[in-house]
């Protein structure tokens, strides 16, 4: 009965709301878009993908939705060059919607 009135405290969470919070690692990247520490270093540069931190690269949620735009147009036959382009248009065409609310 008392875990019946502290379950109903409780709601369901909509993590996307927090996403722009989110801050990974460069392994923790690499894992979730499927690629090796090399591929992101060197993509990292050449597209000019916005980091933080000094002694390790930190990424955002945004940088993530980069890297893996670029790996899906990789995917899909397209050089380097053309994928990061591709995946640069494509994030001005839909941007990120952060949901916030109070």
């Amino acid at each position: 009965m008392a875990i019946s009135r502290q379950l109903d405290l409780l709601e369901p969470i909509n993590l996307a709301e927090h996403l722009d919070k989110v801050e990974l690692y460069l392994g923790q990247v690499c894992q979730i878009a499927g690629i090796s520490k090399m591929q992101l270093d060197y993509w990292t540069n050449k597209a000019q993908i916005p980091t933080k931190g000094k002694k390790q690269r930190i990424y955002d949620i945004d940088a993530l939705e980069t890297v893996m735009l670029i790996k899906q147009a990789k995917d899909k036959g397209l050089n380097l060059g053309a994928a990061i382009e591709a995946a640069r248009r494509f994030r001005e065409q839909h941007p990120r919607q952060a949901q916030h609310t109070s």
